[in-house]
């Protein structure tokens, strides 16, 4: 961006040149319309030129005793903070070849020695022009990059929102608390940041999609809105029909979200990424590695990445909650019981990663534990007994 002189507002223009005939010349010559620094060395020049306010343009002597013009354009060039300003060289070499290689290490044009009045005036005010317009566009793309920044992380907000106020709206007809939510999220991120570099997982698993496979967890469960209390809050073991209407769940949540899809495609609005996975962890997380789970029986890897993580996350978290069924099991227990269906319920995969992060796991289920009192709350809040 332009520095400018802070009383007259006028471009600051930096003469370098190790002649004093010279620097009075040009000095007299711009003065009128610009402020003009002058420097008689490269390294005077590039002290001047670092120094507020900056120079808007600086003309450059190329033969200089000690640091020459064209050293001197190198060192601007090196650093960022000083690269941007343009630079003219003044010279009264009119070898080609001399021209060319000032003009490949980043010089904009030569003005020719003897210097005449009318040509360098022309080609200070055009280079300013320039670099006034390349100012002004660096902002307004400042501007909108800052802009598109804000929408997005509106728009991540409002994402994040959407899909806790879904997942809440699940919550408050299921037996489980809303740290349910927090751990199986944070269990199933563990699990895609551990296995991303596995060679059978790197293809799909990158921090954009473990991000959005994590964003989609707290929706695992969302189609338990469409299962009756009767059967949803039932505190003893379900008899077959029962049992077969639970799993309708699936289905439920995955149609769901399929229609969410469809009505965003009836609107013209693009694709939501994150959906895909929502709807693949919605639809079969009940999967089993072996082929025996539901709702399409699924086996091995035809189960979707995201959902492999979900089951696992999922029956982890089941296993040390307290159901208004069964107790909590120990994590230790837990674990065992886990491992010990690798190949059968889990992809051996992920089991093995699990078995790694086990105490990453144990930390999470510590950090967003069920209080007593809040399970009871809960069980309480759906009308029955904790």
């Amino acid at each position: 961006m332009s520095e400018r002189d802070e009383v007259s507002g006028r471009p600051v223009v930096l003469v370098v040149d190790d002649m004093p005939d010279n620097l009075t010349v040009l000095g007299e010559l711009l003065q009128a319309d610009y402020r003009v620094r002058a420097a008689n060395s490269g390294a005077a020049a590039l002290r001047l030129a670092a120094s507020e306010p900056q120079p808007d343009l600086i003309l450059l002597d190329v033969m200089m005793p000690g640091m020459d013009g064209l050293e001197v354009l190198r060192q601007l060039q090196a650093n960022p903070a000083l690269k941007h300003i343009p630079v003219l060289f003044v010279t009264a070499m009119d070898d080609t070849a001399d021209e060319a290689h000032g003009l490949a290490l980043g010089a904009l044009d030569y003005i020719t020695k003897p210097l005449r009045p009318a040509i360098v005036k022309a080609r200070v005010r055009t280079q300013l022009e320039l670099k006034r317009a390349r100012d002004l566009l660096a902002r307004q793309n400042a501007s909108l990059e800052a802009e598109v920044a804000r929408r997005m992380a509106e728009n991540q907000r409002i994402q994040h929102i959407s899909i806790h106020a879904l997942a809440r709206l699940a919550e408050t007809r299921d037996p489980e608390t809303g740290n349910h939510l927090l751990r199986t999220q944070s269990y199933v991120r563990l699990l895609g940041e551990a296995l991303a570099q596995h060679p059978r997982f790197s293809d799909e698993l990158n921090p954009v999609t473990i991000e959005k496979i994590a964003k989609s967890a707290p929706l695992h469960d969302i189609g338990k809105v469409g299962i009756p209390d009767q059967v949803l809050l039932k505190p003893g073991k379900l008899n077959p029909d029962e049992w077969t209407l639970m799993k309708t769940h699936a289905l439920l949540g995955a149609t769901a979200i399929e229609r969410a899809e469809q009505d965003l495609a009836d609107e013209g609005g693009p694709p939501i990424d994150f959906l895909a996975y929502a709807k693949q962890i919605a639809r079969h997380h009940h999967e089993r590695w072996d082929g025996q789970g539901y709702p399409d029986g699924l086996a091995g890897d035809a189960i979707p990445v995201a959902a492999r993580l979900m089951a696992l996350a999922d029956v982890f978290d089941a296993l040390i909650s307290r159901r208004v069924y069964k107790p909590p099991f120990s994590f230790e227990v837990a674990r065992d019981l886990i491992l010990a269906d690798a190949g059968r319920q889990f992809d051996p995969d992920v089991c093995a990663a699990f078995a790694q992060l086990y105490p990453e796991f144990c930390a999470v289920a510590e950090r967003y534990i069920d209080t007593e009192e809040a399970v009871a709350a809960k069980y309480s809040s759906l009308g029955g007994a904790a």
